[in-house]
Parts: C-alpha cells; structure tokens; sequence
C-alpha cells in the first residue's frame, strides 16, 4: 500500500505521464496514468483513488467538463487540475467547475507534491470532523450517514461496518454499475472483507436479505452482468443504469 495515497493521472501527454509517475512514486505515492477521460472512467469505476490529477487541454473530453461531471459522480474526490494555459479567468473556471487546486504548467515538481499532501491533509480534516453527514433515501428506506445506519420509517435495522460501507457505495452511485473490485476498494479494507473481490458477493447477499422483499428476484441491488452490482432507487430496471465505461 502506497504510503501517502493513491493518484489517479489523466493527461494526454505520455512524456509528462512518465515524468509524473516516476516523481510521484519516488515521493511515496502510488499513481495510475492515463491519457483520456474515457480510461480515467474505467479507472475509477474499478478502483479507489485519493487524488485525482487532471489536465485541463485534452482531445475529446477536456478537463473543465470531466471536472464538472466528476463534482456529480464523485463529490468527495479532491481534483487538482493542471494545464498550460495560466490565465487568470482559467484558474478561475478551473476552480469554478470543482477543482480543489489549480496548478499551471510547467510547474516545480516540489511544488506540486506540497499541493497534493495540502489537498489531501484538508480531504482528510473533512472526513474526520464530519465524515458522512445527510442521509441517502432509495425504496422505503433512508441510509444515515452520520450515524451510519440504516432505517424503514421508524424502525432501525442494524449493519455492520462492512455492510454500512458497500450499501453506502452502492446508494452514493445509484445507478452506476459498480464492480467488486472498486466496490472492495471502497469498502477501504474492512477487516470482514478479507476473501478478495468474490467477498463482495457474500456481502451483497447479505444486503438482499435485508432491504429485498425477494433476495432472489431483488429490486435495489441489482446485478449488471460483466460490470457488478448497481442500487436502483425506484425499484425499476437496471437497463436504464448509466454506462460510465
């Protein structure tokens, strides 16, 4: 396990992919690169990350509106974003669409690792004051974050940590098919999921049992096939799940 944190890298340029990776890595982190938004997606719908490094000009998708939707998928990852161009009004749109950090090219090495440790330092200090705040509502029931438990109306019905953290994947992505790798990888290395990413399945049972009327035939947690498990609010058809791949 890396010893400062998991980065994701997307950008077009495969010599500053390579310079990045092997700077990073000899600073302690682990980073994965890529050169699109469309690899960045099949990234993170696998795996967990901690820091997101996004270049801003990029064929196809740029940077702005991969920043932009990621605020909607991924509201608690911390994006720094990097790009040639230095204007003011594009640090300002950077910082607008959800950047937690801007960081114009070319740029110290030195000085991008203290960004990265000052976002991740402030990513942490919001987890830890207020880690889960609000609640997620799908079918009948409601899934409080704060105090990470869930409810049918009145009644509350009790989950263990590593159930609590896959619904709470699960219900954070509603429908976004997730896979068992990312939906470990999320569950942030629960003592009770110890069997790899088969062991989701046993937890994913377990949810059935619990929120459907029929585990065998269930409406929330349904399974996409070849992609993993999606939570679909309404009870419906897990065809109309967003492809994110």
């Amino acid at each position: 396990m890396a010893e400062n944190g998991k980065i994701l890298l997307v950008d077009d340029d495969p010599r500053v992919r390579t310079m990045l990776v092997r700077y990073l890595e000899g600073q302690g982190f682990a980073v994965q690169a890529v050169g699109s938004g469309v690899q960045m997606d099949r990234h993170l719908e696998r795996e967990y990350y901690d820091l997101l490094l996004l270049d801003v000009m990029m064929p196809g998708e740029d940077g702005f509106s991969i920043c932009r939707r990621l605020r909607v998928q991924e509201p608690q990852l911390p994006i720094i974003m990097l790009t040639a161009r230095g204007d003011l009004s594009d640090r300002v749109e950077g910082l607008d669409v959800g950047a937690d950090d801007y960081l114009p090219k070319p740029f110290e090495p030195r000085e991008l690792t203290a960004r990265i440790r000052a976002v991740l330092r402030r990513s942490q200090e919001i987890r830890t004051v207020d880690p889960a705040p609000g609640a997620i509502e799908f079918g009948p029931f409601r899934l409080a974050l704060d105090t990470r438990s869930l409810w049918r109306g009145a009644e509350k019905i009790s989950l263990t940590d590593s159930e609590f953290s896959i619904l709470h994947a699960l219900a954070s992505h509603a429908w976004q098919p997730l896979s068992r790798e990312r939906l470990l990888a999320m569950s942030h290395g629960s003592e009770e999921v110890t069997a790899g990413s088969r062991g989701v399945d046993v937890f994913i049972s377990r949810l059935r049992r619990i929120v459907e009327t029929d585990p065998g035939d269930p409406r929330y947690i349904q399974t996409v096939w070849g992609r993993g498990y999606v939570l679909v609010p309404d009870g419906g058809n897990a065809s109309a799940a967003r492809d994110e791949s």
